[in-house]
């Protein structure tokens, strides 16, 4: 009897913490607590522990896979899945596959950070979050959370991974860079907040990553164990600061790094994701997060290395996560939990307290009353005009000018002197070239060697040097060849520097004689062509940095173009 009263507190205490996440679909605390027991009450020890499972599925792959899911769905009863690489048509025709082969709702994820083409062909994408970081306006990455949002409750999808709330603090980030916000904890928290808002707003539940804070390593997750040497002081001040914030806010989940941090954890190597004083006494009591905890991807080296498939699975468990993501060997993870289970390892209010908590996070995003996707309509669906609409406003309000000595810019539409143009990098120039030639002479250089173009530009009033990535999302510096072509360039001949990449980019330049520096973030046409705006002085720059260049141009730098 005591073990039932004890149960039922349980319950309660979960489900009142879970109601405070907004969603579309709460009608109340009572109805979804009988919900939830109903399920509860039901399942045998075997399909209470498949709901902590998680697995990886993908609708770009063969029927073997999708037969290989399935009979994890049947045999295992595991509780949900998170899609990866595919198209939106075949992952909604095989989510509504999986959805009528489970005994309980299937709670589907995705990995979104700027939207659904993340990981789906034929969908929208929004900027990086560093892009985003750039705008002052924090009600716009709300309306792009909220349509993220609404594209994901449109695939059937329940739970983005997003956002990610970790504090880029080191310019040498191989895995966060973009992904993050910026560098300043006040910016991140807020860009953080509008986004969970505006998506949980339309009934997905955000998660944020990656607790307690991936910012500040020099190795990626997914191939070692990055350490994060700071004191608990400092972790507490800068990378826990957003999930606080959050937390106040109702975020509904957070996703467990895969790091060594020495001052949370003393056990040598421990990731952070096994480790319960980090998730348990430090997430949950210290911090009192009641909201659903998942794993990062088990298959990443930095967990894997660690222990093997099964065994750290149990060891997520034990350590206070309620979602074991991305599991390698599921029937083994389950096994071993049961084992746990019948050995009196894990308690029965350990095992409800999370297993309840998995079913009321499905009851607040509406399984319990599921409806299939309705494929009908689903591209046009997922490609409307304010897809485009955000996506331009983002990119219009990020652009930055952090340099304009002598108000090189705006350029001249009607004049005489000559303006030449040098493309440099490894992405396309062309909407870039042909929005400037629209409005102004322009000569292009680019095909010239160096000392013809060094010859050339002398008798030109000023250049445009347009430096274009291919691959947006990487952070190194601009090469050597190039770094060293712009400063000859700019020592002699008033420069303009449009940069269509991260700011990071210019982390080892000396721009002390470039005029006039552009900071486009992302090499897509909206950039290219309200760039080009700018230059001409169509339009203002009114983006800030995200995060810091160097000294000279700190975070939050901008200037104002002389009109």
């Amino acid at each position: 009897m005591k073990n039932i009263l004890l149960t039922s507190l349980i319950v309660v205490f979960v489900l009142a913490s879970c109601a405070k996440i907004p969603t579309k679909h709460s009608t109340g605390t009572d109805h979804q607590t009988r919900w939830v027991d109903s399920i509860y009450n039901t399942m045998s020890l075997k399909e209470k522990v498949g709901q902590l499972v998680m697995v990886a599925a993908y609708s770009n792959r063969s029927p073997a896979h999708s037969d290989s899911i399935q009979k994890l769905i049947t045999d295992h009863h595991i509780g949900g899945l998170i899609f990866f690489q595919g198209g939106p048509v075949r992952q909604a025709n095989l989510t509504n596959q999986y959805q009528s082969s489970s005994k309980v709702p299937l709670m589907i994820g995705i990995d979104g950070e700027w939207g659904l083409n993340m990981r789906l062909d034929s969908t929208a994408r929004y900027p990086y979050n560093m892009t985003l970081g750039a705008i002052k306006d924090n009600d716009l990455v709300r309306q792009i959370g909220k349509q993220i949002g609404e594209d994901c409750q449109r695939m059937g999808i329940h739970i983005n991974f997003a956002p990610v709330v970790d504090i880029n603090t080191n310019s040498e980030n191989p895995v966060i860079g973009v992904r993050s916000y910026g560098e300043d904890k006040f910016n991140v928290t807020e860009k953080s907040i509008a986004f969970t808002e505006g998506m949980q707003s339309a009934g997905v539940l955000a998660c944020a990553k990656h607790f307690p804070g991936h910012g500040d390593t020099a190795t990626d997750s997914h191939k070692t164990l990055p350490t994060v040497a700071f004191s608990a002081e400092r972790i507490d001040s800068v990378e826990l600061y957003p999930y606080k914030n959050l937390f106040r806010k109702g975020v509904a989940g957070v996703m467990v790094a895969h790091l060594n941090v020495p001052n949370l954890e003393s056990q040598e190597n421990l990731p952070s994701s096994l480790s319960y004083p980090i998730v348990t006494e430090l997430l949950k009591e210290k911090l009192g997060f009641k909201g659903l905890i998942f794993t990062d991807a088990l298959n990443m080296k930095g967990a894997s290395n660690y222990k093997q498939p099964g065994d750290i699975d149990l060891a997520a468990f034990m350590a206070g996560n309620d979602v074991l993501l991305f599991t390698e060997d599921a029937p083994k993870a389950i096994s071993k939990i049961v084992e746990a289970y019948n050995n009196n390892d894990i308690t029965e209010e350990r095992l409800a307290h999370s297993v309840k908590k998995i079913l009321a996070g499905k009851y607040n995003v509406g399984l319990n009353d599921y409806a299939p996707i309705d494929t009908e309509g689903l591209l046009e669906d997922l490609s409307k005009d304010v897809n485009g609409i955000l996506y331009k406003a983002a990119i219009k309000n990020a652009i930055t000018l952090i340099k304009n000595d002598g108000g090189v810019l705006p350029l001249s539409k009607n004049t005489k002197e000559k303006t030449a143009f040098l493309k440099l990098g490894d992405g396309t120039s062309d909407s870039f070239i042909n929005a400037l030639k629209q409005r102004g002479p322009i000569t292009d250089i680019s095909t010239l060697s160096k000392e013809e173009l060094l010859e050339a530009i002398q008798s030109y009033d000023r250049i445009v040097i347009g430096y274009h990535r291919k691959n947006s999302r990487l952070t190194h510096a601009i090469s050597g060849t190039d770094r060293d072509l712009i400063e000859a360039v700019s020592k002699n001949t008033k420069t303009v520097l449009a940069l269509f990449a991260t700011q990071y980019s210019l982390k080892e330049m000396n721009l002390e004689t470039v005029e006039s520096i552009l900071i486009s973030y992302e090499n897509v046409e909206d950039a290219n062509t309200i760039s080009a705006e700018i230059i001409f002085g169509e339009t203002e720059a009114i983006g800030e940095l995200p995060a810091s260049i160097s000294e000279t141009f700190p975070v939050h730098s901008r200037i104002n173009m002389a009109k």
